[in-house]
């Protein structure tokens, strides 16, 4: 499978939003707050919640958003990235690849384009997040130069 990657175009909102649900199974806050208090939240369920933190991201830094492709056009996995220059901090919100498209190497190409983006950006450092639930998160990024740096427990009550 040959792929590339490109700026986010208008048109890959609907896929990206579809490999962040399926991506984030098990392995993201809002999947785990739904599993440990029950149910829906407002009426919407984890999916619906974790689909908006892409709206977040095109919101926050649009020019930040880069689409791994097919040949054909096809979205294979995507990454967004914040910048914050008066801390001189890049920040990847958001990674995710389609699972018919993992384990080639997209995960890692996504990461070390936005890392260029950050240089090229003049950004000191960059940070990225993962759950303890994410194995493929906990093995790529240190691959990738990152290291872990502190550790982070989420509560939460229902009102």
């Amino acid at each position: 499978m040959k792929w590339s990657i490109r700026k986010f175009k208008e048109g890959d909102l609907k896929p990206i939003k579809a490999i962040t649900v399926e991506g984030f199974v098990g392995v993201s806050l809002d999947h785990s707050l739904e599993q440990k208090l029950g149910g829906n939240f407002a009426g919407h369920d984890w999916r619906w919640r974790k689909a908006r933190h892409i709206d977040d991201d095109l919101e926050t830094n649009p020019e930040g958003i880069f689409v791994a492709e097919e040949e054909d056009g096809a979205v294979l996995g995507y990454i967004s990235a914040t910048i914050d220059r008066e801390a001189g901090k890049g920040r990847i919100p958001n990674l995710a690849v389609a699972s018919k498209a993992r384990s080639q190497g997209i995960g890692r190409a996504l990461i070390e384009h936005v890392l260029d983006y950050f240089r090229s950006e003049k950004l000191e450092y960059a940070v990225i997040e993962t759950m303890e639930s994410n194995p493929i998160g906990q093995t790529l990024y240190p691959q990738t130069g990152f290291q872990e740096i502190a550790r982070q427990v989420h509560y939460a009550q229902r009102l």
